[in-house]
């Protein structure tokens, strides 16, 4: 007899987190073990979950903001999730972002099932709060309420009140989708990229801790050691966040001088071929909690250049498959680029040792057994 599960997660377009949760229901709906369900507030995330053959349950889980309705929404959607893992026998609730753990925690103890909760991010809101304490104290709270937590990082891990009950399990990739060997011109003939031009890029929503306003700024400081360099931007606003940052790039891009060799894509289902089209990649961005953009570029051969926090000293070794530099120091970025840009060899030998490690370290089926082992250690 499978045994119902229940994932919840707050948001319709598709980020990280539902990219992930995506996957992992992929690889988990073939098993018998494992009944799966998915409530969801729809859009892009239920069509998807639907295609997988999951049992999707559109439940509304609105932003708890400071208003007289928000009690009211919050009871509305405990009881709606309550009275969905209720029909499907839910043996297991597990949250996939902070939103929905806030309304599943109170669901999962009413219907006395186990709580799972699955941080993805350092803090429960999308950047470092003003008031430190009230993330500590939502922390505390959502970490009592939780049978298991489960981090996709040592970083992620290490903002969370203590190690008692956390799992670090990082996220993976379909590396047979990802071929270093993929052409990379169809691409750059799209865009008007010279054939032979050396290309430096970076994928990520557009928010500015992603850092593209720095990238654009380390693109300048490349462009004066490697005139012919071009500079690509992945990403757009998927989540609705609106346009006042993409216009604040491109006014960006003007002042430096850039606009005759930058692309900007927008947001891109594949990535894959944009990857296939740098030399080097790059993440510029504040501290992330994971960043599997640079996994699936490292999956495509690509040495990685980034910043040494957050995450990224996880994923990245130093030296081996690409180049960690002091947080924030743009002109070390910079000249690592450089570096790399001016030594093929070295640039082939770290792509190359990127692609093994994500094989070794990252792949989806490590993600799927060790997430399953948890399920099962939950539920015993």
């Amino acid at each position: 007899m499978a045994d119902p599960v229940l994932f919840l997660d707050h948001a319709p377009a598709l980020g990280g987190a539902e990219q992930s949760l995506l996957l992992l229901l992929k690889h988990l709906a073939p098993c018998s073990r494992w009944q799966l369900h998915v409530a969801c507030t729809g859009g892009r995330l239920a069509e998807k979950a639907t295609a997988l053959g999951v049992s999707v349950h559109i439940v509304p889980m609105p932003r708890l903001r400071r208003s007289i309705r928000a009690p009211v929404d919050w009871l509305h959607g405990v009881w709606d999730i309550t009275r969905v893992a209720r029909k499907i026998g839910a043996r297991i609730l597990i949250a996939n972002t902070v939103r929905a753990a806030l309304y599943a925690a109170p669901a999962a103890r009413i219907i006395r099932v186990p709580f799972v909760w699955y941080m993805r991010d350092f803090w429960l809101s999308e950047s470092r709060p003003q008031r430190l304490w009230v993330d500590c104290l939502g922390k505390q709270l959502l970490y009592r309420s939780a049978f298991r937590v489960i981090a996709n990082s040592e970083a992620t891990a290490r903002h969370l009140p203590c190690r008692g009950k956390v799992t670090v399990i990082y996220n993976g990739v379909e590396v047979e989708h990802y071929d270093p060997h993929m052409e990379g011109q169809p691409f750059r003939k799209h865009y008007g990229i010279p054939q032979q031009a050396p290309v430096v890029g970076m994928v990520g929503r557009l928010r500015p801790w992603k850092g593209q306003d720095r990238f654009l700024k380390v693109l300048a400081r490349v462009q004066k050691k490697a005139p012919e360099v071009w500079g690509i931007v992945v990403g757009g606003t998927p989540l609705g966040e609106g346009e006042t940052y993409p216009r604040q790039l491109r006014q960006l891009a003007h002042s430096l001088g850039l606009e005759r060799c930058l692309i900007f894509t927008g947001h891109l289902e594949d990535v894959r071929p944009a990857l296939a089209a740098m030399d080097v990649f790059v993440h510029p961005g504040d501290p992330e909690p994971f960043g599997l953009v640079n996994i699936e570029a490292m999956a495509m051969g690509k040495p990685v250049v980034a910043f040494a926090h957050g995450a990224l000293p996880e994923i990245v070794a130093n030296g081996e498959t690409g180049l960690l530099v002091h947080p924030g120091d743009e002109q070390a970025i910079a000249s690592a680029i450089v570096t790399l840009l001016e030594n093929r060899e070295l640039r082939t030998r770290l792509g190359c040792a990127s692609q093994q490690r994500v094989h070794s370290r990252f792949t989806v089926e490590r993600m799927v057994k060790e997430f399953e082992a948890t399920l099962r250690e939950v539920l015993c």
